[in-house]
């Protein structure tokens, strides 16, 4: 029971800060602070310019070949492929509406790594845990976006095409800044110390921004009108892609800070940037913020039974 209730509070101390931006966000729009135009303007400031730099900044500084686990990063990649193509299926057979079906899709197997992801892994195993799971965030972050432009292509653009999907992945900015921070932290390029700084003023207005846009644009009718859908994408990313990420990390002989980074990296809730894209695609942006309230609170909880687990087993 301590070792539970410790592990309850290690993961509020994580999400806590996240509810209560959520919240500000829904108060400020209902108090007139915020309104549509705020909400568009800002989605796109952080999906532009904010998000980009900030996995740019942490991701060219990373020693590639002291993060280097390939193992860990081809599991992460293959999983994530195989989740995708379940979920495609599932959302198919389960979400009537067409143009939610990408929604339901890309909020079922894209994780916060970025910012909730990595907080567990320095929280649960310090500087090696950063370390471990830089490289794989960079990568595993480029095939979230490629895969979240062609589902939501094909959910909202129907008579696009091949072309217009590798159009909208070669100009996605969050694929252009990892690759270009990719480019720099292989050749160990060191940043101006200019760059450096005033890059990251952008990058910390990050999670702030994007939270208050997406609590703002929570619309609880909405909840209710596409509960089914939003429910459905939850509990495969709390339970489903975790579940097969862990299982098959553990048949491949996954130990301690790689299962760990593997299942925390998992396990976190679906990205803020999830909305931001699809309210930039025109998608259905509410069902997308009612999926990132209803994973970031469950997560809370999947989470540290998740570790619960592991650790009981002696497998962390």
């Amino acid at each position: 029971m301590h070792d539970f209730l410790q592990s309850l509070a290690f993961s509020f101390s994580i999400t806590g800060p996240i509810f209560v931006v959520l919240a500000l966000g829904v108060y400020l729009r209902r108090v007139g602070l915020i309104n549509d135009n705020f909400i568009d303007v800002g989605s796109k400031l952080v999906f532009n310019v904010t998000l980009p730099a900030l996995l740019f900044l942490n991701i060219s500084q990373t020693h590639i070949a002291d993060s280097a686990n390939i193992s860990l990063v081809v599991l992460g990649l293959v999983g994530t492929l195989i989740a995708y193509l379940m979920l495609e299926l599932l959302a198919a057979a389960m979400v009537p509406k067409r143009e939610d079906r990408g929604v339901v899709v890309q909020g079922g197997f894209r994780s916060n790594m970025g910012i909730i992801g990595l907080a567990y892994c320095v929280n649960a195993f310090g500087d090696a845990g950063l370390v471990a799971a830089s490289l794989y965030l960079g990568l595993v972050t480029i095939l979230f976006n490629i895969l979240a432009v062609i589902t939501l292509n094909r959910s909202l653009n129907h008579r696009g095409g091949v072309a217009s999907t590798l159009k909208g992945i070669a100009r996605n900015p969050l694929i252009i800044s990892i690759v270009a921070a990719l480019f720099v932290a292989g050749l160990e390029w060191e940043l101006p110390e200019l760059l450096v700084q005033s890059g990251g003023y952008f990058s910390q207005m990050t999670l702030p921004l994007a939270l208050i846009c997406t609590g703002a644009s929570l619309d609880f009718r909405a909840l209710r009108a596409d509960f089914r859908s939003a429910m459905i994408s939850a509990v495969c990313k709390l339970m489903i892609v975790p579940l097969l990420l862990i299982a098959a990390g553990i048949s491949v002989g996954f130990r301690g800070l790689e299962l760990g980074v593997l299942a925390l990296m998992s396990s976190a809730p679906s990205a803020a940037a999830s909305y931001i894209m699809v309210r930039a695609m025109g998608g259905n942006s509410a069902l997308a913020a009612n999926i990132i309230v209803l994973t970031t609170i469950g997560s809370l909880f999947t989470t540290s039974v998740l570790m619960m687990v592991l650790h009981g087993f002696a497998l962390l």
